[in-house]
């Protein structure tokens, strides 16, 4: 059974192209990271010593909704720190409201030229593809739909679209960018999640964690987002030079940092993120119960918007970017006309959008329309407003 998971793991590793080697052994940065430090505790122990303490205190002491209220203004990296929040919540933002002492700005400013470069690949990658994989990370999966947030895809799902987006903007670091606000309410978010997802009896029925979103946790979201999209362009052969490849893994490193993630397991190169992504993200997706509805939520959610396509033709995009097999895990209705226009396709409109191929391809125009709608979506967080409001929650899913 065990070398049939294992074959089953490979398999899938090959389809989203994440697989490098095949050492069973886990490959958390050491020597690899960011930082070039050596690791010293298994990133699966290491939550936020940080946060985590002073939000189960501004849980436990009701000072959550005064939080929110106060930081709704809180949106640009420049802005002042919110007001009128418990001293010791201040003190909590001003120590890890920065850049890393290693953040390069050069690299940073590179990244958001890429990015905006690159959005239409973009929109569709971190949209279908590593949004859909969230659902068959296990982990992720139960402990979204067991939050507060799961009860409320539409807006959990534009605030995901907010991370993204605040991510790939220009100026994303800098101080009229908003990145480093989004990321640090995240952070705030995760701890306040870590303290209420224990009390749920529903979360505590079906994980195999007695705390949710540790520091590996947080490393295998990053490998399903900048890992997955990095072997993706790779593998569509969008021209990606080394520098810009360095520049887009350098945001990501900064990201990771910003929500807490040790520096000494943030992988230090593309090859490290790879080998580190096929020992910890492969070999565990897989269905759950929790993962299939929530996929059937948020392709319900890009279905609202009016791309031009039959849901047949979404199911089989996803189908396209992860797997037939990740496919069938949910339950994704075939439709084998647009599978097949897809597969000839979709490369003959990357290589004319690429300038490499003379000739538009005849679906050019569905395509188009396809990725605008996806981008409107993305762009406005779901919503018709430009930013959308991260909230600490203060219970769970009810059921």
């Amino acid at each position: 059974m065990e070398n049939l998971s294992r074959r089953k793991a490979l398999s899938l590793g090959v389809a989203l192209g994440l697989v490098g080697m095949t050492s069973p052994a886990r490959a958390w940065a050491s020597t690899g990271s960011a930082t070039g430090a050596a690791a010293a505790t298994g990133p699966e122990w290491i939550w936020d010593g940080a946060a985590d303490p002073l939000m189960a205190s501004m849980l436990d002491d009701g000072h959550v909704p005064a939080i929110n209220s106060a930081w709704a203004s809180w949106v640009n990296n420049d802005d002042p720190l919110p007001s009128g929040v418990p001293a010791e919540f201040t003190a909590y933002l001003r120590q890890v409201n920065v850049l890393p002492s290693w953040a390069d700005p050069a690299k940073l400013a590179r990244a958001a030229d890429f990015n905006r470069r690159r959005d239409t690949y973009l929109f569709m990658l971190y949209g279908l593809g590593s949004g859909i994989m969230s659902t068959v990370i296990p982990r992720e999966a139960r402990s979204v739909y067991w939050s507060a947030g799961g009860a409320n895809m539409q807006d959990r799902a534009a605030k995901t679209f907010t991370f993204g987006y605040d991510l790939s903007q220009l100026g994303a670091f800098g101080p009229t960018g908003q990145f480093v606000v989004t990321a640090n309410k995240t952070r705030v978010v995760h701890a306040a999640v870590r303290h209420l997802l224990p009390q749920s009896p529903h979360w505590r029925a079906v994980t195999d964690e007695t705390t949710p979103i540790s520091a590996a946790d947080i490393l295998v979201t990053f490998h399903s987002l900048g890992t997955y999209v990095h072997r993706k362009l790779l593998d569509w052969k969008i021209p990606f030079p080394a520098a810009d490849q360095e520049a887009f893994l350098h945001s990501w490193q900064v990201a990771v940092h910003l929500l807490g993630v040790p520096d000494e397991h943030i992988p230090q190169t593309w090859a490290a993120a790879e080998k580190q992504s096929a020992q910890v993200l492969t070999p565990i997706l897989t269905p759950t119960t929790e993962g299939i509805a929530l996929a059937e939520d948020l392709l319900g959610l890009t279905a609202q918007v009016d791309l031009g396509v039959t849901r047949g033709f979404l199911n089989e995009f996803v189908r396209y970017v992860l797997s037939d097999e990740v496919g069938d895990w949910l339950g994704l209705a075939r439709d084998y006309a647009s599978a097949a226009l897809i597969r000839v396709a979709w490369p003959a409109y990357v290589l004319f959008r690429e300038g490499l191929s003379p000739v538009m391809p005849g679906s050019f125009y569905v395509f188009d329309q396809f990725i605008r709608a996806l981008a409107m979506l993305f762009l406005n967080k779901g919503t018709s407003g430009s930013t959308t409001p991260i909230t600490i929650p203060t219970a769970n899913r009810a059921a």
